[in-house]
């Protein structure tokens, strides 16, 4: 969420930064700024009275000590007559302020200048591509082929225990899966992060916290009779384990990854581009998360970039790496990286990881806080990105790496995988 002190200072840059993300509904920041002037008065009157009433009513005390009585109920009647006026201001604040923190939250975050201008994917920015494109032999097929043939995902029973975009990995397909957690933490973890197993469902005020609530409400699954939701990304619990919290200097940064499956309900998607495992509603995924100050974010998401892509490297794969345009760009980030691996037997690219700086988007609404060197309290900022999604790397590996004879392991999977193949 935007600081309002922000938006009232800089109007004219918001309204801006808002249109290059292709945000249409920009009279919401005047309205924003008019319901702010309409709570401060209201809050100036309210202040108003009850300094009035206070002060009243110590008067009311002397006068009883002076036997003036009279005086004293009248001035009692003043007070009471004051307090109906204090409750009603009280009713028409509380109105306003949930008027404001509905607007507010409404607002995306604000692109970084470096952000490129544009609407739509075909406006990112190729920052780099890297690795050759490998040369498949005749007779070579796309992965949902792959996958039957060798029986390593079933898609047929996985609707029948679930419903469609709900997979079944079994055999070697559970085992290459496994084999690719585990690999992604221990890539992390050597790098410095903290693993987390966190809850796989969480509460609204977490969902809100890092901007799925209200935004992605029609993407996630909602356990209506607690009022829960299954986490579209480790993201969302992992980045919660620090709402609230005021994190001593000395403990940033904070480097987090966890292994979650991920649930979304991708409405709206169909076509070939959702196939197999292109586009699933349950997945996994290695997450990592980091929170620092200000002052060191930008060079930690270029940090984090390198850190994605040497694990990209490390698989073999040909990948690129996007800047998204402000269009192309999620609600709460402020620059977002895409990595793209490119699938030899479908001749397209696919997105495997997303590494974004957020700011202080997050930690605005969820309240987490580090102190500075005069020791005030400051918002950090939260980074995240995919380390890495596997759905769409299992695919782009077995569609690369398949031969005549069967499906080749990357040499770095094989002492998690237990062999060089599978056939």
């Amino acid at each position: 969420m935007l600081q309002l002190s922000f938006i009232r200072n800089n109007r004219e840059l918001v309204v801006a930064s808002l249109q290059k993300k292709n945000f249409q509904d920009t009279d919401l920041v005047e309205k924003i700024i008019a319901a702010d002037d309409q709570r401060k008065q209201l809050q100036f009157q309210s202040d108003e009275l009850l300094a009035k009433r206070n002060a009243s009513s110590k008067e009311i005390g002397a006068l009883m000590g002076q036997g003036k009585r009279e005086e004293a109920e009248a001035l009692k009647s003043a007070v009471s007559s004051m307090k109906e006026s204090i409750d009603q201001l009280a009713q028409e604040l509380t109105a306003v302020e949930a008027k404001l923190d509905g607007m507010l939250v409404r607002l995306p975050n604000l692109p970084h200048s470096q952000v490129p201008a544009g609407k739509s994917a075909e406006d990112n920015e190729v920052v780099r591509q890297n690795g050759e494109i490998p040369k498949l032999h005749a007779g070579a097929v796309p992965h949902w082929d792959l996958i039957t043939k060798y029986g390593l995902v079933d898609f047929q029973t996985g609707v029948k225990i679930t419903g469609s975009g709900f997979a079944l990995y079994k055999g070697k397909g559970a085992k290459l899966q496994r084999a690719l957690i585990q690999y992604f933490l221990d890539h992390n973890i050597n790098a410095g992060y903290t693993e987390y197993i966190p809850p796989f469902v969480v509460n609204a005020a977490s969902a809100y916290g890092t901007g799925q609530l209200p935004d992605k409400e029609g993407q996630m699954y909602h356990v209506t009779a607690d009022e829960l939701y299954l986490i579209p990304t480790a993201e969302v619990p992992v980045t919660n384990i620090y709402r609230d919290e005021i994190i001593a200097p000395a403990e940033l940064p904070v480097k987090m990854t966890a292994y979650t499956p991920c649930f979304r309900r991708e409405a709206g998607s169909f076509g070939k581009d959702v196939r197999g495992l292109n586009r699933v509603h349950q997945f996994d995924k290695v997450e990592i998360v980091y929170m620092t100050t200000a002052d060191k974010s930008y060079e930690v998401l270029e940090e984090m970039v390198v850190h994605v892509e040497k694990l990209i490297q490390s698989l073999g794969l040909p990948y690129r790496i996007l800047r998204l345009c402000g269009g192309d760009m999620g609600f709460a980030s402020a620059m977002t990286y895409d990595f793209e691996v490119y699938s030899a037997a479908q001749e397209r690219w696919l997105e495997v990881s997303s590494v974004s700086n957020f700011e202080t988007f997050q930690s605005n609404r969820m309240k987490i806080r580090t102190r500075d060197e005069n020791g005030k309290t400051q918002l950090v900022h939260t980074l995240n990105g995919s380390s890495l999604a596997l759905p769409r790397i299992m695919a782009s590996l077995l569609e690369n790496y398949q031969t005549p004879d069967g499906i080749l392991i990357p040499e770095v999977l094989r002492p998690y995988f237990g062999s060089d193949k599978i056939s």
